[in-house]
């Protein structure tokens, strides 16, 4: 029997009209991230915590972009901040205007490049560049790359046209402009179907990196790929009966705690490092949902299937998240059924490795796309949540939390009275260590 949710929700923020599963942008503004989400009427809402009089509190406006038309349907949206020593945030708005006898997409991208407005929202949704694009737009997405000796993040926009369309910046006049995706990502020459989900996982302390994409078609691709080279080392694909809706690249532990450092079994990981077993998560719309696991070395042989993820209508949205303070990574399905599915992988002598469902939550409307950030800075993430009416920002039980650090503190202590002997640790004394 699934257990119980352990977030609750802590605000929720209605919308004048309804998003879809490109609508969500995670903004990396200093001192505390923050959510940019758009809806198909050309509105976008900026909300983020607010800390007044010694309280945080959660507030939602909409931001007024340039160059957007009241009429409008904004497709995708992202943003980022630009790599090191650049300054300043970029937000990208795909959208589509209804022209009367056609329609026309184009792509903004707001950047200010004045003093002192790099990571001013309210400047910055006035500086606009606006593109128009020969096809339809689909998932806009960014990358950092390393071009020569310098690292440069760039967009990356998905179309009906077959093709990854690559954006960036020219320092020198200030703008961005599209370049040739093959020169920079060979392993996006000649895609067999329009993509419908693209993610990009850059390997630490590397020069390469893993690529996945799932396309309209059902067709999966995984590329490994040397960037500094520009080649790709090795491919792997497969074929699928329904659209993909996520593509996702992650890390878990191996079969039998092998590839990488043993979690403790009390308390928090110090460094989670799984020696290059990147997992691939791929959504469908019709099928269940399914983990690829340690592509590197498996490529896509060793599949775990997510039990009963095709029962509760499309799944449309994913996210990776440490729920239970484990150090392990669960997977968090969102569905057009109106569920948020939580996975957990587990081990047995009988089982083998497997995913369970660990818990669900229903929702009043289909959920569209999530992101799991620290909105708050206090070390614990929250769960944001599209839904068709709204947005949802989900909060780990402070209760459940507090119990969790007694516990993981009592732990602590007890191991480290080898240094006192002759004393005795009791769990009241973490208890005062805790409040204070």
């Amino acid at each position: 029997m699934a257990a119980c949710c352990p977030l609750t929700e802590d605000t929720f923020s209605r919308f004048p009209s309804q998003s879809n599963v490109y609508g969500l942008s995670v903004l990396p503004c200093p001192g505390a991230p923050e959510l940019l989400a758009a809806t198909l009427k050309g509105r976008v809402t900026n909300f983020k915590y607010q800390d007044l009089r010694d309280r945080l509190r959660a507030g939602a406006r909409e931001l007024q972009f340039t160059y957007i038309p009241v009429d409008a349907e904004i497709v995708s949206i992202d943003s980022f901040s630009k790599s090191p020593p650049k300054r300043g945030l970029v937000v990208g708005i795909t959208f589509i205007k209804d022209s009367g006898d056609k329609a026309s997409p184009f792509l903004n991208i707001y950047c200010d490049y004045e003093p002192g407005c790099e990571y001013n929202l309210d400047s910055i949704a006035q500086s606009c560049l606006n593109l128009e694009l020969k096809f339809t737009p689909f998932q806009l997405c960014h990358v950092e790359i390393q071009d020569g000796d310098n690292q440069e993040t760039v967009f990356l926009l998905g179309g009906n046209d077959q093709c990854i369309h690559l954006y960036k910046e020219n320092e020198g006049l200030h703008q961005f402009e599209e370049q040739s995706v093959e020169n920079l990502f060979p392993e996006l020459k000649d895609l067999p179907s329009n993509v419908t989900w693209l993610s990009v996982y850059n390997i630490p302390d590397t020069q390469r990196r893993v690529t996945a994409y799932g396309c309209q078609s059902g067709y999966t691709c995984v590329a490994h790929v040397d960037q500094g080279q520009r080649v790709v080392l090795q491919s792997w694909s497969l074929q699928q009966d329904g659209p993909l809706s996520k593509v996702l690249i992650f890390s878990m532990p191996s079969a039998h705690g092998q590839g990488g450092e043993e979690c403790l079994e009390e308390g928090f990981p110090e460094r989670q490092n799984f020696k290059d077993e990147y997992n691939i998560l791929v959504t469908s719309t019709i099928e269940l949902s399914v983990v690829y696991r340690n592509v590197l070395h498996n490529g896509l042989q060793d599949q775990l299937l997510l039990p009963d993820s095709d029962k509760f209508d499309s799944v449309l949205c994913a996210v990776t998240a440490d729920v239970d303070f484990d150090g392990e990574l669960e997977i968090l399905l969102g569905t057009y059924g109106q569920e948020l599915l939580c996975y957990k992988y587990v081990e047995g002598p009988d089982l083998g490795g497997q995913f369970q469902l660990l818990w669900q939550r229903s929702f009043p409307s289909p959920l569209l796309c999530m992101a799991h950030v620290d909105l708050t800075c206090d070390g614990l993430g929250e769960l944001a949540i599209i839904c068709l009416k709204g947005l949802h920002i989900l909060q780990h039980s402070l209760t459940q939390t507090a119990q969790c650090f007694l516990k993981r503190l009592q732990h602590k202590i007890n191991t480290s009275k080898r240094l006192w002997p002759s004393e005795e640790v009791d769990a009241e004394w973490a208890q005062e260590v805790a409040h204070e």
